[in-house]
């Protein structure tokens, strides 16, 4: 319990400066691998409080790591702090941040008391759901020699243990030939007829697909003017299943719906990205546990919501 009011006293100590950062962040959102600010102002705060830190780890100009303590334990927390683009931080990774640092701070006050070694990596890029920058930096050894790692994300009610699965993001690209809609029409190869096709046959699938598989997207291009057939179209798309083995599967037969855009319409298809996809969360139930009783202790409700589903925010 001693060491638990010490961390607690220094939390309180930060309290108004870790609500700060996270405003700072949200008031200034940064995409994913362009969060030069975002990872600098989470990186400053850890410094100020005694963490040693080096910037730009694994060749990410974004990403960075804070270490203190000298313990045989090793735990890591993950910040976030990218934000969506044209929205900005509506997923709330200002706050991941911001809790992340905090965390850190109050678990510093005693790491060496309780035999801990504590690293905050700043992981940029998480919403692009494809190659972000947790699946970099762990390719590249950052979390090396790390026991555990730990991350709240917030959201509407107390979760401990959330149904994190698999995701993949991609970008579709067709390419048709441009002709004049009234004159010369039959002269053209409609790309947005491709890609048109394509979300009808993802519409259709989705009848034939597990109750956990999800399928969803948007055009970021649709053509130019309306009255030229379209010749380059492109759309980015996201593919989530409960495991990275049934992700695999349902994205082929995504893939597959695309190339009948290109097969009906005679546009060509290129199909970007979605090769470094994100795992689904295996959570470990001990530290869970853990988690849960001092929250409970510190008046947080930890509701029993059944089987729930959190789709990766």
């Amino acid at each position: 319990m001693i060491a638990k009011d010490g961390a607690r006293e220094e939390l309180t100590r930060w309290r108004e400066r870790l609500v700060a950062l996270s405003h700072r962040i949200h008031a200034n959102p940064e995409v994913a691998f362009e969060e030069e600010q975002s990872a600098r102002w989470t990186a400053e705060a850890l410094s100020e409080a005694g963490f040693a830190v080096e910037s730009g780890i694994c060749d990410l100009p974004t990403a960075f790591v804070a270490r203190t303590g000298s313990g045989p334990l090793h735990i890591a927390i993950c910040a976030e702090y990218d934000c969506l683009p044209a929205i900005g931080h509506a997923c709330g990774h200002n706050v991941i941040a911001a809790m992340a640092v905090g965390a850190a701070i109050a678990a510093a006050k005693v790491a060496d008391d309780v035999g801990l070694r504590l690293s905050v990596i700043g992981t940029p890029a998480e919403e692009v759901c494809d190659a972000g920058g947790k699946i970099l930096l762990l390719e590249r050894g950052a979390f090396a020699g790390v026991h555990a790692s730990m991350m709240v994300h917030p959201g509407p009610v107390d979760v401990v243990e959330p149904r994190i699965i698999a995701a993949t993001m991609f970008d579709v690209h067709y390419t048709g030939k441009e002709a004049h809609a009234s004159a010369f029409p039959e002269l053209g190869i409609n790309a947005a007829d491709a890609l048109t096709v394509a979300q009808t046959a993802i519409g259709l699938l989705r009848q034939h697909v597990r109750p956990t598989d999800r399928m969803h997207g948007i055009v970021t291009k649709g053509g130019d003017a309306a009255n030229v057939v379209p010749a380059h179209t492109s759309a980015r798309y996201m593919v989530r299943a409960e495991t990275l083995a049934e992700l695999e599967e349902i994205r082929a037969k995504v893939f597959r719906c695309f190339e009948a855009g290109a097969l009906a319409t005679g546009a060509k298809l290129a199909i970007v990205g979605g090769g470094k996809p994100y795992a689904e969360m295996l959570h470990d139930r001990a530290m869970a546990a853990v988690y849960r009783r001092n929250a409970e202790v510190l008046g947080r409700v930890v509701p029993d919501l059944g089987p729930l589903a959190d789709f990766r925010p």
